[in-house]
Parts: structure tokens; C-alpha cells; sequence
């Protein structure tokens, strides 16, 4: 197999363009479309009467069936909850708390939900759900990949397996002479990527630099989801606050060879369920191309580790890149090397007992 490999240097042009078909940012999870939202819910579901599958003209053993399905995914969802800390998702334990665990406004308002629809579906009624909305539910309850498939499964919704699978069967692994150009790069830290921002292959001195998007699960090592949503006090990309619109241009632009499909519309939703600050950069329009960055990152035992970013096209793996992180000073270079020795793997931010507990990529440090 021969892999080829086109270096990609320079902005390309930052075009801005009016979709009309395009997905408003009042789609997202955290703005439910009619059928999930409580204050949208059908004159039959808000009474509590049946809907018109649950129709006396109806009553079978699909009604009987969706009766059943809709408890056990209420009982599900409050064992769920009732195992989650306070202290587990940074939030403080209170007072005179009568229950274990969360309390339901608050796994509402972390997943970005409304509180009077997460109450309904913790109390069996039956009402409709999105993947993309069961999806920030499973994120704050911390749900694995068997859980994800049983809440699907429960709350009635088709192909449940794919749906809850999705984003890991669309991170493939690389083919093995991409991981070896990657390990001879070392001591050069450098990863492959998708036009998603998933990542998909790292080396030794990237998993030294960035330990926590590495030991994020397979479908949340996403290093566009890390600058929007690892806390300030603990973001390992220093000045991303430059740089973020032209990373959302760029997703702008992959986005326009995706449209459609459910894993790029339902990771478009999530961020801007979760980040404002994305969902007003999406709203934007602005596209652009690949480009090389002066980054500055950190890590706990060195404060500022300044790198240049280079961005080569794969093109034995159309949509995949590598990116190469190269030192730009002497006190980089040295602190990259100790801690590919292993000098520092233990350093930790002062807020990680806060923030461990945290949804989302693991090992925050």
C-alpha cells in the first residue's frame, strides 16, 4: 500500500455563504424542535391522554408494549441518575437532599434539556425524543456503549444500535503505514484527524502532551469538543480564543461534503446544545480551509509549550490529515521531551479534583 502525503500550508479564502436549507442553531439538544420540547408538546401529551398510536382504535399489544417500554425506560433513567454524585459532575452536595444522586433539574440542566421534559420522560409519559437530545442525557448520566443502546432501545427509536454507535464506527482506525509515519515523527508530537476534528491516531509525544482528549472514549476524542468545553481553568490550548473561528470555518466547510448525514448533523447539534459560543460562530456562515497555526498550549507541569501546527492531507484516506506539532522555541522543545520521558505524568491542574467528575473526554489533567 502507498500512502501519499500533500503538505497543506496558508489560509485558504474565508468565504461567507446563505444556506437556505441550513439548520438553525434553535434545532440544537439544548433547544428541542416541537416534538421534544415540553412547552411544544402535542394537546394530548400535555393533558396526558393518549396519543393517537396509544388510541382506543389502537389498543393492542403495541399499546400494552409502549406502556411497558416507557416504564422500564423511566426506572432505567432514575437508577441512572441516582448513582451520578453531585460532586461527580462539579456541582456542590447541598442541604437536605432526600434523594441519592442528582436531582432531575439537575441532569436537565446539565444536558441542556427542559426541566418539565425531563420530568416527563423520568415519569413514563408518552412523549417523542430525539437521538440528538437522548444523546446529552446519556452524556451527563455518564451512560457506556451498552447503556446508550438500551436507552434508544427503551425510548422506542429506530436502528437504537447504529444511533448509539455512530460516532465510534465513524472514527475508523488508520491503516498501518500512517501509524508508523506518525511514531517516526517522534519526538514531534502528531495525530491524525478527520474533517470532524475526531481524533483518530496519535504518537508517543501526543499522548504525553494531551492525555486527556487520548483517554476519552473512542467517540468523544474530539479536539474541536475539547477547546469548547474543557473549563478555562484546565483547557490545555491557551489561545484558542484566536483561532476558534477559523476552526469552526473549517468545520463549515467539511460540513458542506456531509450534509445530512446523522453523526455530522447530530456532533453539529451537541455543540451547540453545549456552547453558545459555537453556536454563534456557526450561525456565522464563514468557511475555510486548512491552515498552520503558532499555538500555545499547557500542560500542568509546564505553563507555556509554543508549537507551530502543519497540516499534511492523507490521501491514500480522503477527509483525514496529519497534524504535526513542531517546538518553536528551546524551552518547548526540552519540556516535550521530558515529558515523553515521563517527567510530569503525574502533574496535575489545581482544579482536578473539581472538574474529574466531568462528562466527556477522561483524565483531565
Amino acid at each position: 500500500m502507498t500512502t501519499s502525503i500533500t503538505a497543506t500550508h496558508g489560509a485558504g479564502p474565508v468565504l461567507r455563504t446563505r444556506d437556505p436549507g441550513e439548520t438553525s442553531p434553535h434545532d440544537a439538544p439544548g433547544h428541542a424542535t416541537p416534538a421534544d420540547a415540553p412547552g411544544h408538546a402535542s394537546p394530548a401529551d400535555a393533558r396526558g391522554h393518549a396519543t393517537p398510536a396509544d388510541a382506543p382504535g389502537h389498543a393492542s399489544r403495541a399499546h400494552g408494549s409502549g406502556q411497558i417500554r416507557r416504564a422500564e425506560l423511566a426506572a432505567f433513567l432514575r437508577s441512572r441518575r441516582e448513582r451520578i454524585s453531585p460532586e461527580d459532575v462539579g456541582l456542590p452536595p447541598g442541604l437536605r437532599r432526600r434523594t441519592a444522586g442528582l436531582r432531575r433539574e439537575e441532569v436537565a440542566q446539565l444536558a441542556g434539556v427542559g426541566v418539565t421534559w425531563y420530568t416527563w420522560l423520568e415519569q413514563g409519559r408518552p412523549i417523542n425524543a430525539s437521538v440528538q437530545v437522548l444523546g446529552a442525557v446519556a452524556r451527563t448520566l455518564r451512560l457506556d456503549q451498552p447503556e446508550r443502546e438500551h436507552l434508544y432501545r427503551l425510548a422506542d427509536i429506530p436502528d437504537a444500535a447504529s444511533a448509539a454507535g455512530a460516532a465510534a464506527e465513524s472514527c475508523p482506525q488508520v491503516a498501518p503505514e500512517v501509524q508508523g509515519i506518525l511514531d517516526s515523527l517522534s519526538p514531534l508530537p502528531a495525530s491524525v484527524l478527520n474533517e470532524r476534528f475526531d481524533l483518530l491516531a496519535w504518537n508517543k509525544p501526543y499522548a504525553a502532551m494531551w492525555p486527556g482528549v487520548v483517554g476519552a472514549a473512542p467517540g468523544e476524542r474530539n479536539t474541536l469538543w475539547m477547546c469548547f468545553n474543557y473549563p478555562d481553568c484546565c483547557n490545555p490550548y491557551v489561545n484558542r480564543a484566536e483561532q476558534l473561528s477559523t476552526l469552526v470555518a473549517q468545520l463549515r466547510g467539511a460540513y458542506g461534503r456531509h450534509v445530512g448525514e446523522p453523526t455530522w448533523t447530530g456532533f453539529v447539534r451537541r455543540l451547540q446544545a453545549v456552547s453558545p459560543h459555537f453556536a454563534q460562530l456557526w450561525a456565522e456562515q464563514d468557511v475555510a480551509s486548512a491552515t498552520t497555526y503558532m499555538k500555545i498550549f499547557r500542560h500542568p507541569a509546564h505553563p507555556r509549550l509554543a508549537m507551530t501546527t502543519t497540516s499534511l492531507a492523507v490521501l491514500a484516506a480522503p477527509g483525514t490529515r496529519i497534524i504535526v506539532y513542531t517546538p518553536v522555541d528551546e524551552t518547548t522543545r526540552i519540556a516535550v521531551g521530558q515529558l515523553l520521558a515521563g517527567q510530569g505524568a503525574d502533574a496535575r491542574y489545581p482544579c482536578w479534583t473539581q472538574h474529574r467528575g466531568l462528562a466527556g473526554p477522561a483524565s483531565l489533567r
